[in-house]
């Protein structure tokens, strides 16, 4: 049985059970997800529930008590990057619970994830979509519609925490919409779905513009006064090795670069990590953990990136869980 309806306002007592961290749900690339989905954008509202996919990095939120804790997909600790968020959710009425939602900087009141990246540059917000678990209770087998309202219970709105709410009206429009407002899409949500970890096709994502991660494998020198390295050389997993996607050398600026070359001086190694050769004149490779997230036009017939530029390291997602992502730009989506 769900909390009743004024749980969100009672201290969790000792005994309890505790809350701890859970895998996220993950939405699927509209490629592939659209057949099993039955098309969101055709499916109507009453099919799917549709929200803003925010530019950020995602974030699961666990208290127990005074206890929070802060995590990224792949349970690297945010809470020490984000000491506000700890704070706001430190305070809330209910002291038991998982959160899980995104860690978005806005600049006028748009998502940045530059400035995310750089820190300090906008205001933190965290966007929380869903909620797994509530005062001892696992509500991940709740439709998500009834999580959402318990959502909307358990999390007043603050200066630092906001609840992510679906959108109304039809479904080609609000994704219009969406990119005009410079968000990096939709989710689409189908009704009724419960909460599983990994990807499933219940959650589906519609991106504005071609962008994926991909995994850094290598650079290559720069070239006149450019500091520390030319481009990065990507790829992504493919049948457990990693497939070359091209190299990337615009979108950074002089901090990045500086911060990016000694990360990559770190992980430096003799041998390629890529399946095929490279090409590339005095490559410079280093071992595959580090994944950059990448915009670009499309995919060439050959794999490789189209018009790439680069966005910002991804230290929430882990490299082995980077593949190919078909690209559906705005149009075809539309």
């Amino acid at each position: 049985m769900p909390p009743d309806e004024t749980a969100p306002d009672e201290v969790a007592p000792d005994e309890m059970a505790l809350a701890g961290f859970v895998e996220p749900m993950l939405a699927a690339p509209l490629e592939g997800a659209a057949s099993r989905a039955g098309g969101p954008l055709r499916g109507g509202c009453g099919s799917w529930l549709f929200e803003p996919k925010l530019d950020g990095l995602r974030c699961v939120a666990v208290r127990n008590g005074r206890d929070v804790g802060l995590w990224s997909r792949n349970r690297l600790s945010f809470n020490e990057r984000f000491p506000e968020l700890v704070a706001e959710l430190r305070r809330l009425p209910a002291s038991n619970f998982v959160l899980d939602g995104e860690v978005v900087a806005l600049v006028g009141g748009r998502p940045s994830f530059a400035a995310l990246q750089e820190g300090g540059a906008g205001d933190v917000v965290y966007w929380v979509f869903d909620l797994p678990w509530l005062l001892g209770e696992d509500l991940r087998e709740l439709p998500v519609e009834q999580r959402k309202a318990l959502l909307q219970k358990a999390v007043p709105g603050s200066l630092h925490l906001q609840v992510v709410k679906p959108l109304s009206g039809d479904p080609a429009a609000l994704f219009e919409g969406a990119c005009r407002e410079g968000w990096e899409g939709l989710v689409a949500k189908r009704a009724g779905s419960a909460y599983h970890s990994g990807r499933r096709g219940e959650w589906v994502k519609l991106k504005c513009t071609c962008r994926q991660e991909l995994v850094i494998g290598g650079f290559t020198a720069p070239k006149g006064a450019r500091t520390g390295f030319g481009a990065l050389l990507l790829g992504y997993w493919q049948d457990g090795q990693l497939a070359y996607a091209g190299k990337v050398g615009t979108g950074f600026t002089e901090a990045t670069l500086r911060r990016l070359f000694r990360e990559l001086l770190d992980l430096e190694t003799s041998s390629s990590p890529f399946a095929a050769p490279v090409g590339e004149r005095g490559a410079r490779f280093v071992q595959p953990r580090l994944v950059a997230e990448v915009a670009f036009t499309n995919w060439t017939p050959e794999g490789r990136l189209r018009h790439p530029s680069f966005l910002g390291l991804r230290p929430d997602k882990a490299s082995s869980d980077v593949v190919r992502e078909e690209c559906v730009p705005t149009a075809a989506a539309r």
